[in-house]
């Protein structure tokens, strides 16, 4: 399986385009690995042409000057431990390192960790770790600052987002010398090597967490290749070049500092003002490029258009099965038959977003192909499935029952970004039209409303991942640990087959245990898969060596801006 890559006036992207071809298959094979060596991640069913996975850099890059950079939302936080949004794993990519990384051609390679062992139980790694590596702040990189950052992941009083889901099977950490940890796992984990390379998993420095406490999202200390210069809230982020960076990734041209000198990543949530911002040049980058711009930028000379499928969980709405009638399986299948996602995802997207059949997205290991067209919108048995639980139209049109009229609950935190508040427009519309009443709530306090009121029906949300485990995190009935579910679902078989998933070593079974677990999540109406978004970037032909890894975080070690 491979991930669709395209890349226009290649020539003017000289490093590399991660391609998700590479970052697919599970880590059966990810058993040790050494600084001479990486360790193969597992072999890409289809090998990338050598001309979308990489280009020569120039000879001579041109060092200083700021690179403009438009995100389409604002971080909620800089700790990579307790953010869970991808937008902020953007900023966050450049700030911090992690213990290994994941090469073009798939292999899990050294990057803090100079090399490790896996015991032969396979439930412990040993890492030896680099000794000349420090945090922003000056103060050293070892193996106890390693040891604080994970053992801070897993308390609770951290409050710990997507990090703690990469970080569900560990035990404890034993730091053997300075430089040496051993990580204990309390089983055998298939992804857990792979996970380590992810910003989630970024190494902070354990001084600013403690003189920053809860407030160090705000004040970021890492041992990436830019460090935090200061947040301008909803307005920008500014990072500077870390003079002292010498330990980049084997596979980047340039191990040492960036060649810029500054990195200014400007927050802009309309797409026609990030747009305008770009054809300025108030900006030399942006992304989430609106599908109505996409052919124009793709044909203009004056710009570089990268496209990306997204690896992961696609956009979908979680239908929160707490509270009735949402709790009855005829219900959530009515809203199944009721909705036309096939005209929500063309008329909003222009053909550049896919249809999502599954929780997974197409490019990610394990998807199951065969839950296409599993169904079609048909209002009509949508109505009668609604007529069977007792829900009857009023006098208004709206269904009731024992005095209560079916209304749902539309929570929405991201309206601005991919069209999501046409989405929940039309929705609400195709809804009402089988009887069904929709209650749209727009807000940023996620936290309260989603994870600890319960107060919604449908949910919109997505997930970048290299793993099908975590579908883990947001359909096992303990959810992400700390935080519940967001469907609620209780089905004791999904959690046996997603633990299963989990630790199974074997490619082949754990494909097939991921098949699964899509058709039960489909077949119960758990989620409401919407669409597959494209990772999008349109840049400057100004801007060189401007490269994304396979989640579509920015890589700006080698680039720079031609004079």
């Amino acid at each position: 399986m491979s991930m669709k890559n395209k890349s226009y006036r290649t020539k003017k992207l000289p490093l590399l385009f991660l391609t998700a071809a590479l970052l697919l298959t599970a880590c059966s094979k990810d058993r040790e690995g050494s600084a001479s060596s990486g360790t193969p991640a597992s072999a890409p069913s289809s090998a990338p042409s050598s001309e979308s996975a990489s280009e020569t850099v120039p000879e001579a890059p041109v060092p200083g000057g700021a690179l403009s950079y438009g995100l389409a939302s604002s971080p909620d936080s800089l700790d990579p431990h307790v953010s869970g949004l991808d937008v902020a794993s953007r900023v966050m990519r450049n700030l911090y390192d992690s213990l290994v990384s994941l090469t073009p051609d798939n292999r899990i390679e050294p990057w803090l960790a100079t090399e490790w062992s896996l015991s032969p139980d396979n439930k412990s790694y040993t890492f030896k770790l680099r000794q000349d590596v420090k945090f922003h702040d000056g103060t050293p990189f070892d193996a106890e600052a390693v040891k604080f950052n994970f053992d801070r992941i897993v308390d609770p009083a951290t409050e710990a987002s997507i990090a703690l889901s990469y970080l569900s099977l560990y035990e404890s950490s034993e730091v053997l010398d300075p430089y040496t940890l051993r990580i204990h796992l309390k089983s055998v984990s298939a992804s857990f090597l792979r996970d380590l390379s992810l910003p989630s998993l970024g190494i902070e420095s354990p001084a600013a967490i403690r003189k920053h406490g809860k407030q160090v999202g705000r004040h970021p200390v890492g041992t990436g290749p830019f460090q935090f210069v200061k947040w301008d809230e909803n307005s920008a982020i500014e990072l500077e070049r870390n003079p002292d960076y010498a330990w980049a990734p084997g596979f980047h041209s340039n191990p040492g500092q960036p060649y810029l000198e500054r990195v200014v990543f400007r927050i802009i949530p309309e797409e026609a003002t990030r747009i305008a911002s770009l054809q300025s040049g108030q900006a030399h980058a942006i992304e989430g490029i609106p599908p109505q711009n996409v052919a124009a930028l793709k044909n203009d000379p004056a710009y570089t258009l990268i496209e990306q499928d997204s690896l992961g969980l696609p956009f979908s709405l979680f239908i929160n099965e707490r509270t009735p009638p949402l709790n009855e399986l005829k219900a959530r299948q009515a809203l199944q038959l009721a909705i036309d996602f096939d005209s929500i995802v063309q008329s909003l997207y222009l053909g550049t977003y896919k249809r999502a059949w599954s929780p997974l997205t197409p490019s990610t290991f394990g998807y199951d192909s065969s839950l296409e067209n599993a169904f079609a919108p048909d209002p009509e048995q949508a109505a009668k499935l609604l007529d069977e639980l007792g829900w009857k139209p009023g006098a208004d049109g709206i269904r009731e029952k024992d005095g209560n009229k079916l209304t749902l609950r539309y929570v929405e935190s991201l309206p601005n970004r991919e069209k999501r508040n046409e989405i929940a427009a039309i929705i609400q519309q195709q809804l009402k039209a089988v009887g069904v009443s929709v209650e749209v709530n727009l807000t940023q306090d996620v936290s309260t409303v989603v994870l600890i009121d319960k107060a919604y029906d449908l949910f919109g949300s997505s997930n970048a991942a290299l793993d099908p485990n975590s579908l883990k995190t947001f359909y096992h009935t303990d959810g992400l640990t700390g935080w519940p579910s967001l469907s609620g679902f209780d089905n004791p078989e999904l959690d046996r087959l997603l633990e299963q998933g989990e630790v199974e070593l074997d490619d082949a079974k754990r494909e097939e245990i991921y098949k699964e677990i899509q058709r039960r999540i489909i077949d119960n109406a758990v989620v409401l898969p919407l669409y597959v978004h494209p990772f999008t970037v349109a840049s400057s032909t100004q801007v060189r060596g401007l490269a994304f890894n396979a989640l579509g975080y920015p890589l700006l070690n080698e680039a720079f801006l031609e004079k």
